[in-house]
């Protein structure tokens, strides 16, 4: 994204700026109004937004095009078509049937489901581990006569955890790759130190002792699990090549503008090419989630007008003013209010705007970005975990269980979520002040 200087011309400098100030922050805090009130139709309120940004001069409608970093909207369109066929191919269900029939009792079986939706998660969109690995546990609750509903809580909780490790694994990492101008490998190592992936990992291992303590008394030998029957292995294999191509992108496309996700989209193109011509499964444009692309795309719009307007200078200040200039302080405001205000809104609008904010806030106090920016990522993807509706993946876990006729209880969810959250964020936000800091 860029500034007013480099968008719509230099016209009225400051002064254009400032009369853009008042109708982009009521925009914007009606889409968030509506946001928080209603999940349902959150890509119409955001393309809404937009369209407000447009209509009220804040931003050129020719530069609407340019606001969207299609770069990130390739990665995150093409991963969505790939993950579903990775689902379909029933390979991620093998490994989870194979984890549980080595498992031995069912609180070992649930920790290692767990840990495979951490897993599955760095590449594919959490909702989708959800929908694969759920029913796993249900079948062993069933078998076994126990309550199903800690066990879909820590599956769910665990797939939203590892999403941030990678590029591929949801969209605030894109988002953050995006405006940072990070490559796959960045994930892992960057400016010659270890990256996010390292402080979430930390994070997801630690995690999981808080998993094992709720899980520990489940001491039952577990049932023999029925094989997953594997479509197709072609899926797997198109993962990889995309894996393989993200990680090769840099020495083509170093400032990350528009390879990886033409890469993405061009092996997501030959998934479908081969799905069409294999036959099998429901095709995955249908199943494909155009309202969270809409969302997407209209964050990066809404997100661009605050920029132009001069909102997120205003608001980077007032952050490190909050801080009194101490890198710590604003380090620990930044996690853990993302923390504190994702459990309760989408992380995805929260991040796109508040990246720039971190960005600028740590630029201000001499300190690296990159540290701030990791550290709001970690926060806010992480505070979804604390309640049943502060992440999709949760959402969905919890109408599975309603559907099953088990109701939970805000409390029922906290109680696993809130311990899960904040160890996890601790460990993570560590090892980033130790190593960005």
């Amino acid at each position: 994204m860029k500034g007013s200087d480099e968008v719509g011309g230099d016209i009225d400098g400051r002064w254009g700026q400032a009369s853009d100030r008042i109708p982009m922050l009521i925009i914007f805090a009606v889409v968030y109004a509506y946001l928080i009130i209603d999940k349902k139709r959150r890509a119409y309120a955001m393309a809404a937004g937009a369209v407000a940004a447009v209509v009220t001069g804040v931003i050129e409608p020719a530069d609407v095009v340019y606001y969207i970093n299609w770069n990130v909207m390739g990665i995150f369109a093409g991963t969505l078509i790939l993950a579903d066929l990775f689902a379909q191919s029933r390979v991620p269900a093998l490994c989870a049937d194979y984890l549980v029939g080595k498992s031995g009792t069912v609180g070992r079986a649930i920790l290692l489901l767990c840990a495979t939706s951490g897993l599955l998660s760095t590449i594919v969109e959490n909702v989708a581990v959800v929908l694969l690995i759920a029913p796993i546990a249900l079948e062993i609750s069933r078998k076994q006569g126990t309550s199903p509903v800690p066990f879909l809580i820590g599956i769910a909780i665990s797939s939203n955890l590892q999403g941030t490790a990678t590029l591929m694994g949801d969209p605030p990492s894109m988002i953050m790759a995006g405006y940072e101008k990070l490559d796959f490998n960045d994930f892992f190592y960057h400016q010659g130190k270890p990256g996010i992936f390292f402080a979430v990992e930390l994070g997801a291992i630690v995690s999981l002792g808080v998993l094992y303590l709720i899980f520990r008394s489940n001491k039952q030998p577990v049932s023999e699990v029925m094989k997953t029957s594997v479509q197709s292995w072609f899926p797997t294999w198109l993962l990889g090549v995309v894996v393989i191509g993200l990680a090769l992108s840099p020495m083509i496309d170093p400032d990350f503008r528009w390879l990886g996700g033409t890469w993405t989209m061009v092996v997501a193109a030959g998934g479908l090419i081969w799905h069409a011509a294999s036959r099998w499964g429901g095709s995955p444009l249908r199943r494909y989630d155009y309202n969270t692309t809409l969302f997407l795309a209209g964050v990066f719009v809404v997100v661009g007008g605050l920029e132009k307007s001069g909102l997120i200078e205003e608001l980077a200040a007032a952050v490190s003013s909050a801080a009194g200039g101490e890198p710590l302080a604003l380090f620990l405001i930044v996690v853990w209010g993302s923390v504190v205000l994702s459990a309760f809104i989408d992380n995805v609008p929260y991040i796109t705007a508040m990246i720039p904010v971190a960005h600028q806030a740590a630029l201000d106090m001499g300190v690296n970005p990159l540290l701030m920016v990791f550290g709001l990522v970690v926060g806010s993807c992480l505070g979804g975990n604390i309640t049943p509706f502060g992440a999709s993946a949760n959402i969905v876990a919890v109408g599975m269980l309603r559907r099953g006729g088990r109701e939970v209880g805000f409390m029922q969810f906290v109680k696993i979520g809130l311990p899960f959250t904040l160890v996890a964020t601790a460990v993570g936000a560590a090892f980033l002040w130790f190593v960005w800091g």
